[in-house]
């Protein structure tokens, strides 16, 4: 089972017909996961490491992020990452967020979301790594 959770769930195609919100669903958790173990290798104790984490996965955090990626991205990305920022979710941007933040920040997870479902870690580690290089 643990393997399975790294294997592509679906092909590229498939995962692209998912909607935006769907892939940023997941993809939420996969950017949450990454940060979360790129804390790890410090020597902060439980309490600082939840304090860095939200300083990083929230809307602002995640938009400086996809600004860093975005001169990365190939074509099919770039329209990942748009419908994902086009989309609207059936809640308002919570009050502590910019809209425009909340929207890119959206567009990132929807990337990280298609990249997981097709099974495309490699590529996750690739642009994690970019914008961590800018944190």
């Amino acid at each position: 089972m643990p393997t399975e959770l790294f294997s592509p769930l679906m092909t590229e195609t498939e995962a692209r017909l998912k909607t935006p919100l769907a892939l940023a669903y997941i993809g939420d958790t996969v950017w949450d996961l990454l940060v979360r173990r790129s804390l790890l290798t410090s020597s902060f104790k439980a309490g600082m490491l939840h304090k860095q984490a939200i300083q990083q996965v929230n809307a602002a955090a995640q938009a400086r992020a996809m600004q860093q990626i975005q001169p990365h991205l190939t074509q099919a990305e770039e329209d990942i990452v748009r419908r994902g920022s086009n989309a609207h979710a059936k809640h308002a941007v919570p009050k502590n967020q910019d809209a425009a933040d909340y929207s890119l920040a959206t567009g990132l997870e929807a990337l990280m979301g298609y990249l997981y479902l097709s099974g495309q870690m490699e590529r996750i580690g690739e642009l994690f790594d970019i914008a961590q290089a800018f944190h």
